[in-house]
């Protein structure tokens, strides 16, 4: 049997990411909004906000992902807070050329957890 992994939908020409990885960040992202996304909230066309909960390791979690796409999305700007051991809030800013991105990741996170 071989594992489906996710079609990058939602991945900009602006990723310097290599195609080939491209599926294995999206299956990243799946992963956290399936696990610890407990909220999604558009502040506005270009901020997105993601409310979290899970263990002790989701903070640490949350930070090298974001890194790890700053690295290659560079236009993203993350900005993570914890309320409390185990709760995280990320908020996710791009520029308005990148509204588009910001709202199919958002999109995304409701998809992979179920919201309509």
């Amino acid at each position: 049997m071989t594992e489906q992994l996710p079609d990058p939908v939602w991945v900009p020409n602006a990723c310097t990411l290599p195609t080939a990885q491209q599926p294995l960040r999206l299956a990243e992202f799946d992963a956290l909004f399936t696990a610890a996304v407990r909220a999604a909230e558009r502040l506005d066309q270009t901020h997105l906000r993601l409310t979290m909960a899970g263990g002790a390791d989701l903070e640490a979690t949350v930070r090298d992902l974001a890194a790890s796409e700053s690295d290659c999305c560079s236009f993203f700007a993350f900005t993570t807070a914890a309320a409390a051991p185990g709760q995280v809030t990320l908020d996710i800013e791009a520029p308005p050329a990148h509204a588009d991105v910001l709202a199919a990741l958002a999109e995304r996170a409701d998809t992979v957890r179920g919201r309509p």
